[in-house]
Order: structure tokens, then C-alpha cells, then sequence
């Protein structure tokens, strides 16, 4: 299992579990209807829309995975890092930075 020190050193490891254009169209797809759920449990002070936020983001991200990268999840292995480097990825594809 790799150990990283530190989230910079992981992030690399990170962007090279989805090279596939696809997989991570479907982790922006996934964490865009996340930001929305979550929009909306703060909206209407209901809960419920935090699960939906948090299927979402996974669901659509796994998919991406398991059909079209055929990697396992880096979440597996190394939750938190794979949960921020979910967010860094969505910025840099938001800003250009990695191609959409």
C-alpha cells in the first residue's frame, strides 16, 4: 500500500488514477450534483438532501472506476486524501487546468 507524508505527495498519485477522460467527467458530474444536494439541505434544513449529496458524489465517481479507469477507487485506501483530492480535481477541471 503506498504511504504519502503528506496531500501534495498524494495528489499525483491521485490524478494518475483517472487519466480517463470519462471517469473524471463523471466525478465532476457527481460532485457538481453533490454541491446541489448539499445547496439544497442548507435551503430546506433537510438532512435527507446531505445522503442524496453523498450517493451522488460516490456513486457517480465509482461508476467512473469501475467501468471506464477499471481501477479501484484511491478512497479505499486512502479516504481523506481521495475526498480532497475529489474537491482539488473538480477546481483544477472548473478553472481548465485538467481537460474536461
Amino acid at each position: 500500500m503506498n504511504q504519502f507524508a503528506s496531500f501534495r505527495e498524494f495528489y499525483p498519485f491521485y490524478l494518475g488514477e483517472h487519466r480517463n477522460r470519462t471517469c473524471r467527467r463523471l466525478h465532476f458530474a457527481g460532485s457538481s450534483l453533490a454541491l446541489g444536494f448539499v445547496l439544497l439541505a442548507a435551503l430546506h434544513g433537510n438532512a435527507w438532501w446531505l445522503l442524496a449529496a453523498l450517493l451522488s458524489g460516490y456513486a457517480f465517481a465509482w461508476v467512473g472506476h469501475f467501468f471506464f479507469e477499471k481501477n479501484r477507487p484511491a478512497t479505499f485506501k486512502h479516504p481523506f486524501y481521495s475526498f480532497a483530492g475529489d474537491w482539488v480535481m473538480f477546481k483544477d477541471i472548473f478553472v481548465g487546468k485538467i481537460p474536461f
